[in-house]
């Protein structure tokens, strides 16, 4: 059921200023998002995703992530990994630039000419990835889009996977809230088919919720139960809509 959300990759940059090499990462992750695969792309805030952020969490429950991390702390892969899912890939800057024998970047602001290969390096990497993440050849341009060779006349707004239309319903199940993805989105999918209100169509749309959500084996029957009868309420306003 994987096909109920278009397919895109979130990038997840390193926010720390305090390196030459964070700047490098974050101009890397906008020339990706801009310019070298706007339609594949969109961008999770980190500190946003770290302290919570209910849209960028699920962005990334669904969807595959890259990283790109200034140092070897690592913030935006561990992060990610913490509360979401373990990267599809991940990059350290001062680790590929080691390994391409660059120049160390330098200037938070003003990258001198160093870092400035530095985010062209980063951001060809980062395309890759992506394109790896999603199943494509490398360096294949999304049908439609303009060659990413070719210069860009107006960036593209860069889109954040707050916005992205993941929604996330809160139910009280066991006496506790509980945060579970894309339940509309599943709902509107088996209404349209009409499947029935039978038990095999209730297993059927359960199946469906667990696969974009994690659930506890000893509280499945608690989850079925507050699923179904969100199902039922959602059935009943479509209704009466």
């Amino acid at each position: 059921m994987s096909e109920l959300l278009d397919r895109k990759v979130g990038i997840v940059a390193c926010s720390g200023e305090e390196l030459a090499e964070g700047t490098v990462a974050r101009l890397a992750a906008l020339k990706v998002l801009n310019q070298l695969r706007p339609r594949d792309t969109v961008t999770i805030c980190l500190p946003l995703f770290l302290a919570g952020g209910a849209g960028d969490r699920a962005f990334a429950k669904l969807h595959p992530t890259v990283t790109v991390d200034g140092c070897d702390l690592r913030c935006a892969a561990r992060g990610t990994e913490k509360y979401s899912s373990k990267p599809a890939a991940s990059l350290v800057v001062d680790e590929l630039m080691a390994e391409c024998g660059l120049g160390r970047p330098e200037g938070r602001r003003r990258l001198n000419a160093a870092g400035q290969k530095a985010v062209e390096v980063t951001a060809e990497r980062l395309a890759a990835m992506v394109d790896r993440a999603l199943g494509k050849e490398a360096g294949a341009a999304t049908a439609g889009a303009e060659p990413t060779s070719a210069p860009q006349e107006e960036e593209r707004e860069v889109a954040c996977s707050c916005g992205s239309g993941v929604a996330v319903t809160k139910l009280t199940i066991g006496g506790q809230p509980v945060e579970l993805v894309a339940l509309p989105l599943i709902f509107e999918h088996f209404r349209e088919r009409g499947p029935g209100q039978d038990e095999d169509a209730a297993r059927e749309l359960f199946e469906t919720v667990k696969i974009y959500n994690a659930v506890p084996p000893e509280a499945e029957a608690s989850y079925r139960e507050a699923v179904l009868r969100e199902y039922a309420a959602f059935c009943q306003k479509e209704k009466k809509a």
